[in-house]
């Protein structure tokens, strides 16, 4: 009994110095408002919040580390509030916002991010990889606003376009094109702002990794569907929107390679489910299909049209669900698909995992 009370001891002794033991080198995030000193982040991973709110009587941040309801801020004598997250949080970008009194706000330290159907405060957890997504002294793309005819919707709607270096100095250059879809809740701006994207491709392409190409990004919405409600989501306008509307109008306003073996299809999320019920339906369109943590191909899904599928890509975050991805691409390499699975490793549902995926896919797509 007394080793046992002593090893319990020793086992909570150790606990509560791991606990204790946060390194206080924390720096401004990446994701802050120009000249904010807070939110911060350390080498570890925590966060660390300040909030004025000299008037408040309770300030949380809804990060969802430290017990239910998020990081709980103390208030200090000078009415400010100050809080660190209970454990490190996974590398990478991450949405959250201020739970003061019950009403829910940004943090005005922080820089805004459309996710979760609102603007929301954004934090970055510098990654051991971040290298590759980095701004860095290379040819540069561009990341052009288009506003497209949409007959259907009875609407002008957007679009962000990338375009690869060079693009606009060889004029008679033709590009295959990836149309990559956001997640539920995102829009348009996400695989840009949050995702990087272009910075990705821009340092891919200079490292010579991946062949030019055109990224296309639209919002994957014709209908609203409020939180919980995906059962009500209709594809059927949106494929609409993507086939007969923008792809037609990208075709006509960039010099693209306007055939079916140089146009791909991508997703995360929600955008891989559309990704993946888009392409099935549409085997004339896109020959290269990824699915980034949305779901598997099975070999039942895509015999038919075998020929014609130059690529499929399959990924998912480690603390995801893995083996289904492993399983699905195992199967379909036995059937004799060019099939690749990628699992990012230590992240869950969130941007790292798709950048990192991103990094991974670009280099095999139109090869």
């Amino acid at each position: 009994m007394k080793h046992l009370v002593l090893s319990l001891f020793l086992s909570c002794s150790l606990f509560l110095a791991q606990a204790q033991e946060i390194k206080e080198d924390f720096k401004p995030s990446t994701k802050n408002q120009p000249g904010q000193e807070y939110p911060q982040v350390n080498s570890q991973g925590y966060a660390r919040f300040k909030i004025i709110a000299p008037a408040a009587d309770s300030v949380r941040v809804s990060l969802g580390l430290g017990g239910q309801g998020g990081t709980k801020l103390m208030k200090a004598a000078d009415g400010s509030w100050m809080g660190t997250t209970a454990g490190p949080m996974d590398e990478g970008f991450h949405y959250y916002h201020l739970n003061i009194d019950g009403g829910t706000f940004n943090d005005p330290g922080a820089l805004n991010y459309y996710g979760s159907i609102r603007w929301e405060s954004g934090i970055e957890i510098p990654a051991h990889d971040q290298d590759f997504y980095a701004l860095k002294d290379v040819p540069h793309g561009h990341v052009e606003q288009v506003l497209f005819p949409s007959p259907s919707t009875q609407t002008s709607r957007r679009a962000f376009v990338y375009t690869p270096p060079g693009y606009y100095e060889n004029p008679t250059k033709r590009y295959p094109v990836l149309y990559l879809q956001h997640g539920w809740g995102e829009d348009e701006t996400a695989w840009s702002n949050q995702g990087h994207a272009n910075l990705i491709m821009d340092n891919l392409i200079a490292e010579g990794k991946t062949q030019p190409f055109i990224i296309v990004m639209t919002y994957g919405m014709t209908n609203e569907v409020r939180m919980g409600g995906m059962r009500n989501f209709k594809i059927e306008p949106f494929q609409t929107v993507l086939i007969n509307e923008l792809i037609p109008y990208v075709d006509s306003k960039f010099r693209t390679i306007a055939d079916q073996k140089s146009r791909a299809m991508g997703g995360l999320s929600m955008g891989a489910m559309e990704t993946k019920t888009i392409t099935l339906a549409n085997p004339d369109v896109f020959s290269h299909y990824a699915l980034l943590s949305g779901g598997t191909y099975s070999v039942d899904d895509v015999k038919a049209n075998k020929d014609k599928i130059k690529l499929i890509f399959i990924s998912t975050g480690s603390k995801e669900r893995p083996d289904p991805v492993r399983a699905a691409v195992v199967a379909l390499k036995e059937a004799g698909f060019n099939a690749v699975s990628y699992v990012s490793e230590g992240t869950a549902h969130e941007f790292q995992t798709w950048r990192r995926s991103l990094r991974e896919l670009a280099p095999l797509l139109f090869k």
